[in-house]
């Protein structure tokens, strides 16, 4: 495991050490010597592929950086003009010769003779990618990729009025929890119709996405967009079917569990109705819980609750705190939802997120830092490509540490019932995730598929899937048209299109490891640890293996874990309702 104390960033070898990626006449003769080499040995071929990899970390770090400042703050012109310049005039030039780079070490003679075990996984990926590259779709990249960050463009730019004082909508989503039903309804119809405002100008980069990214697929000889995106991320593991299975699977196992805490919910709280702001509140009509006050009580408290799991997660976040890799407040201009960042040359990743002092943001916080651990575990691997892991694993690491930290919320929450109060609210939160997630990744499975679409179309897809995926005691009579667009809110269509079934897969991983931790803490840490460790040096069912868990997604495995997750739910719900009307015994 890495010694934090000691953690420096990589040693470059073939870079000078203060070199910046500017303009391209400055990276150019790097890669034409990469190009250029004469290579005689296996030796001679190993240092090459560190060489290559040491420029390809240098140039991610500097791209993820240029990421990170256009998402702090989307006024600042000079942030933008470089990402985009990045973009539209450096990306176009790294493809065509990145793409030659492949092409020689597939045909090098000593390729062959490469250790399996060390490089299987990195020639597998470099393959796919010379097998996908279409020098035509270069542009067409360009264009998608500016294209999709106006979405959070529009999004960043979004603010409300409540009681006399404009907030985000990250912050106004904080008022779901208040007990006051009229001021609940009135902050969720403001929130529905500030999004609705520009429901046209989102519609519309979204048609203008299916368009671009059907033309990729086209020009690499697929069919759909969908199924040139699942090669694209290198889904070597599982397959569409698998896919279609998982989507059956939540419908079968999961939604009910759902539907059933709905109906619980409803009478708890003495309804004729439930309605869309009725779902966050505390249905005993408590005040929402209060676990932090800003920002920077929030790093503390989540440093105190890492290290009690282990010292290794506390002193992560700790480390990147010192270095001023963090920002978690909401403020305008900032753009919506979190991320951890990998900076794979620093070492220590960076933590974006919006916090609004909710139950919500303790996860997000738990969350990113999985991720973060898991950088900072892999920062010992040579090859970048083996610490850029599939995000079947990446987000088993961020969904695991929400939940192997929950016994240690008592940071957060030093009322134990308040404790309990948000252990319930984080396995409810699970049982409404999963669903979401399989009508997310159904619906993008339809766009890529149906690429001609209409808006109107779209729009009756959509909320086809999201009545089979969502409770049926949820009442949106007059909310309609916000419900058809529920999902111009969710990101990753826009910006990473088909990732998002992973957190599904992960949220399965993670209970199980959860279940483990229950049964050993210690044992389930140290595997925890272990299959981090790998970074993407295995394939996602090893990884998964040495975690002590299955990469499965069958009815019965889903089954089996959905009933876990309400066994625990029951257990700390009894303790002030009576469970067996949601139980159905």
């Amino acid at each position: 495991m890495n010694n934090l104390t000691t953690l420096k960033p990589r040693q470059r070898t073939y870079l000078p050490n203060d070199f910046k990626i500017t303009v391209w006449s400055k990276v150019r003769p790097y890669f034409n010597e990469l190009l250029q080499r004469e290579i005689k040995s296996v030796e001679d071929l190993e240092k090459w592929l560190l060489d290559r990899s040491e420029l390809t970390a240098v140039i991610r770090e500097e791209f993820n950086w240029r990421y990170v400042n256009i998402s702090r703050n989307t006024e600042d012109q000079q942030a933008t003009e470089l990402y985009e310049y990045g973009v539209q005039e450096l990306v176009p030039k790294f493809s065509p010769i990145e793409n030659k780079l492949n092409e020689k070490l597939l045909n090098c003679e000593f390729t062959s003779k490469l250790p399996s075990e060390k490089y299987f996984i990195h020639l597998r990926s470099i393959k796919n990618n010379f097998d996908l590259f279409r020098k035509e779709n270069i542009s067409v990249f360009t264009e998608e990729s500016l294209t999709s960050k106006k979405h959070g463009e529009i999004f960043s730019k979004m603010s409300i009025d409540i009681q006399g004082k404009p907030h985000t909508l990250q912050q106004a989503a904080s008022f779901l929890e208040n007990t006051n039903r009229k001021l609940r309804e009135e902050v969720y119809k403001k929130i529905a119709s500030r999004v609705l405002q520009d429901s046209q100008p989102i519609d519309e980069v979204m048609t203008k996405l299916v368009k671009l990214r059907h033309q990729v697929a086209q020009n690499a000889d697929f069919e759909n967009y969908r199924d040139y995106k699942f090669k694209a991320l290198g889904r070597f593991d599982y397959t569409v079917e698998d896919c279609y299975n998982f989507h059956k699977s939540i419908a079968k196992s999961i939604q009910p569990i759902n539907e059933e805490l709905d109906i619980w919910r409803k009478k708890e709280m003495g309804l004729d109705q439930l309605r869309p702001w009725d779902t966050k509140v505390d249905p005993e009509k408590r005040d929402a819980l209060k676990p932090f006050g800003n920002a920077k009580e929030l790093v503390v408290k989540s440093i105190k609750t890492l290290n009690k799991v282990h010292p290794f997660f506390g002193n992560s976040i700790a480390t990147m705190e010192k270095m001023g890799h963090l920002d978690l407040d909401s403020r305008d201009g900032k753009r919506p939802g979190g991320y951890n960042m990998p900076l794979p040359i620093t070492g220590a990743p960076f933590i974006f997120m919006n916090s609004a002092g909710t139950v919500k943001d303790v996860c997000t916080m738990l969350h990113e830092s999985g991720h973060a651990v898991h950088s900072f575990l892999t920062h010992y691997l040579t090859l970048n490509s083996n610490k850029s892991v599939p995000s079947e694993v990446a987000e088993l690491a961020a969904m695991t540490m929400e939940l192997i930290t929950m016994d240690s919320w008592d940071v957060f929450f030093d009322n134990e019932d308040d404790l309990r109060r948000a252990k319930i609210w984080q396995l409810k939160k699970i049982i409404n995730v999963l669903p979401w997630i399989a009508a997310i990744d159904k619906f993008q499975h339809w766009l890529y598929t149906h690429p001609n679409h209409s808006e109107d179309e779209r729009r009756n897809q959509w909320i086809t899937i999201h009545k089979e995926f969502s409770s049926s005691v949820t009442d949106w009579s007059d909310m309609e048209d916000y419900r058809a667009n529920l999902w111009h809110r969710q990101l990753h269509i826009f910006e990473v299109p088909f990732y998002y079934i992973e957190y599904g897969f992960a949220q399965l991983g993670a209970i199980a490891i959860w279940k483990n931790y229950k049964e050993n803490p210690d044992v389930a840490v140290q595997k925890y640890i272990n299959a981090l460790e790998l970074g993407y040096t295995k394939p996602i069912g090893e990884i998964y293996k040495a975690a002590g868990i299955e990469f499965n997604f069958s009815s019965s495995y889903v089954s089996e874990l959905g009933a876990f997750v309400k066994k625990e739910l029951k257990a700390l719900m009894e303790f002030t309702v009576n469970y067996e009307t949601v139980d159905g015994e």
